[in-house]
C-alpha cells in the first residue's frame, strides 16, 4: 500500500538536524558528524546573521526548469522578481533537451494588503482558470510564499476543489520562506508537490500482440534503467557526461527532475536504481520512492573530480554486477585525464585557493585543487547534514584547514579571506560581486553553460581556472576604487565572533 504523501516536508532543521553556524577545522567538523547528536552542529546559532537564503527563490529554481507547465506565485507580485532573468536563459537550457520546449511561463496572485485581511482564495482561483485557458498547459504548479500562510490560505484543498474544471494537473508546492533558515529545504518542498501529483505509474499502452521475446526485452531495458537526479547548476555538457560514462556499462539513463516534463516522474518508475547527483537535494524523495516503490537507491558522493567520479560510477556498477567494467573504464579515463593535466599543475602548482558555496560541492572541487597541487586553505559550507560525509574521504591532509558553515554571511567571508590571503576564489554563482572586490581572480563554483562533473569536467575545470589566473586586473583595478563596505575594526576582530556554540 502507497504511503500518504505528508501535507508539508519538515524543514531540514527538523528532519536531518543540518547546521548552518560553525566555525572551525575540518576535523573537528567531522567529529561533529560522526557524533549522535550531531556534536556541536545543530544547537549552533548567531548573535547577529546578515542575510539568509529563501526556500521559496530556491524552489522556483527547480519548478521554473520543468517542461510543458506554467508556474504561478502565490503571494506578493516582489516574490517572483527572481524569475524575471531565467526566462530567456531557462527557454535555452530546455531546448538542449527538447528542442521544442517553450519558454518560461509564470504568473502572480498578486496578492496586496486587502488580501492579507479578506484571503487569496479568490485571486488564485482567478489566476489558475486564466492560466489553463490563455497557454493550455500539462501541469500549472502552484508555489506558496509566506503571505498565503500567514493568512490560513490552504493551497491543498483549493486545488483540490479546483482539479476537475481545469485540464492541468495542479501540484501544490508548499515552500514559504519563513518557515526554515535552511533554503535546502526547498528541495523537500519541490519533491512533496511531486509526489503528491506526478508520481504515478505511466498509462502505458498494452501490447495485445507482445510476443514472449518482445516482453523480456522491455523487462531486461527497465532493470538496466538508472535514473540519475541532476541539480539546477548542472549543465547539459554534464549530462551528456555522465550518459557517455553510464552507456559505457551499457545502462539506460533518465535524468530529472531538472528540465524534466511532469510525465517524466512516472516513467521514472519503471527504473532498476535511483541515483543522487548530489545528496543534500534528492534523499526525501528518493527514501519515498523506495518505500513506496520499492525502487532502491544509491546517495553517495559526487562526480567532481577524480576520486569521486571513481568511487561514484563504482558504486553504481556494484548494483549491476559490473565491477569489472567499470574498473576498466575507470584506468583508461584516468590514463588519458592525467596526461591532460600536466600542463595545468606546471603553472598551478602552489597556488592559495579558497572554495566556498553548497557543502557537497566545495568539498569535492577542494579535491580538484588538490589534484592540480594547488593549496586548499580554506573552505565556506552554505549549511552543513551527514551527506558530506563520503565526499570528504577524496581529500588528504585537510584536519587543519578552517571551515566555515554560513548561508550568504559575506560579513565572515572577507574577515577570513583577508587573513588567508587566497591567489584565487572558487565561489557560488551569484556571490561574486562582493568577492571581486579583493582583488582576486574569481572561479565560478558551477555555471549551467559549463562541463564540471566526471573526466571532462575536471579537465574543464582545470583549463578554465589556469586561464582565470591568467588576467585578474579587472578584479584588481575594481579593488582599488570599490572599497569593501566594512570597517577596518571588523577584520581585527575574530570571524566566528558572533556564532553561538552549544
Amino acid at each position: 500500500m502507497i504511503k500518504a504523501v505528508e501535507s508539508a516536508a519538515p524543514s531540514r532543521e527538523e528532519r536531518l538536524k543540518a547546521g548552518i553556524a560553525f566555525c572551525g577545522t575540518c576535523a573537528k567538523l567531522q567529529n561533529s558528524l560522526n557524533q549522535k547528536d550531531g556534536g556541536c552542529l545543530n544547537a549552533a546559532n548567531r548573535s547577529f546573521s546578515q542575510t539568509y537564503g529563501c526556500q521559496f527563490t530556491l524552489s522556483l529554481g527547480i519548478l521554473n526548469t520543468i517542461r510543458n507547465a506554467v508556474v504561478i506565485m502565490h503571494g506578493p507580485i516582489g516574490c517572483g522578481f527572481c524569475s524575471t532573468a531565467n526566462v530567456g536563459m531557462g527557454k535555452a537550457y530546455k531546448q538542449l533537451r527538447d528542442p521544442s520546449a517553450s519558454g518560461l511561463v509564470w504568473l502572480s496572485s498578486n496578492l496586496d494588503e486587502t488580501d492579507v485581511i479578506s484571503g487569496g482564495e479568490k485571486k488564485l482561483k482567478e489566476v489558475i482558470f486564466y492560466a489553463d485557458k490563455e497557454f493550455r498547459p500539462e501541469t500549472i504548479i502552484v508555489a506558496s510564499s509566506c503571505v498565503p500562510a500567514l493568512i490560513g490560505d490552504d493551497i491543498d484543498s483549493i486545488l483540490d476543489d479546483l482539479q476537475n474544471q481545469v485540464t492541468a494537473e495542479l501540484v501544490p508546492v508548499v515552500c514559504e520562506g519563513f518557515k526554515t533558515k535552511l533554503m535546502a529545504t526547498a528541495y523537500d518542498a519541490v519533491y512533496n508537490g511531486i509526489l503528491k501529483k506526478l508520481t504515478k505509474y505511466p498509462n502505458r499502452e498494452e501490447h495485445l500482440t507482445e510476443t514472449d521475446l518482445e516482453k523480456q526485452e522491455r523487462e531486461y531495458q527497465i532493470k538496466r534503467t538508472v535514473n540519475v537526479f541532476n541539480v539546477g547548476s548542472m549543465s547539459r555538457a554534464d549530462e551528456l557526461e555522465i550518459e557517455r560514462l553510464l552507456t559505457a556499462l551499457d545502462l539506460n539513463v533518465n535524468f530529472l527532475p531538472c528540465y524534466s516534463a511532469s510525465e517524466d516522474f512516472s516513467y521514472a518508475l519503471e527504473a532498476a536504481l535511483n541515483v543522487s547527483i548530489c545528496g543534500t537535494h534528492d534523499d526525501y524523495y528518493l527514501k519515498y520512492i523506495n518505500e513506496n516503490f520499492h525502487i532502491p537507491y544509491l546517495i553517495d558522493t559526487i562526480p567532481i573530480g577524480r576520486k569521486n567520479t571513481d568511487r561514484w560510477i563504482l558504486k553504481i556498477a556494484e548494483r549491476f554486477g559490473l565491477e569489472k567494467e567499470a574498473q576498466a573504464l575507470i584506468k583508461k579515463e584516468n590514463e588519458i585525464l592525467e596526461e591532460s593535466l600536466v600542463p595545468f599543475r606546471n603553472n598551478l602548482r602552489g597556488k592559495r585557493v579558497f572554495v566556498s558555496g553548497g557543502e557537497v560541492r566545495i568539498i569535492a572541487t577542494a579535491e580538484v585543487v588538490q589534484d592540480l597541487q594547488m593549496e586548499l586553505v580554506g573552505l565556506k559550507g552554505h549549511h552543513i547534514d551527514q551527506f558530506v560525509k563520503p565526499v570528504f574521504e577524496s581529500l588528504k591532509d585537510v584536519d587543519d584547514i578552517y571551515i566555515n558553515i554560513a548561508t550568504q554571511h559575506p560579513f565572515e567571508q572577507v574577515n577570513i579571506v583577508n587573513r588567508l590571503k587566497p591567489d584565487v576564489i572558487i565561489i557560488h554563482t551569484g556571490s561574486g560581486n562582493i568577492t571581486a572586490k579583493h582583488g582576486l581572480p574569481v572561479f565560478p563554483l558551477y555555471g549551467p553553460s559549463y562541463n564540471y562533473l566526471g573526466y571532462s569536467g575536471t579537465y574543464e575545470i582545470a583549463r578554465r581556472l589556469n586561464r582565470i589566473m591568467k588576467n585578474s586586473q579587472f578584479n584588481k583595478n575594481l579593488s582599488k576604487y570599490r572599497a569593501l563596505p566594512y570597517k577596518k575594526e571588523w577584520y581585527e576582530k575574530e570571524p566566528f565572533a558572533y556564532i553561538k556554540e552549544k
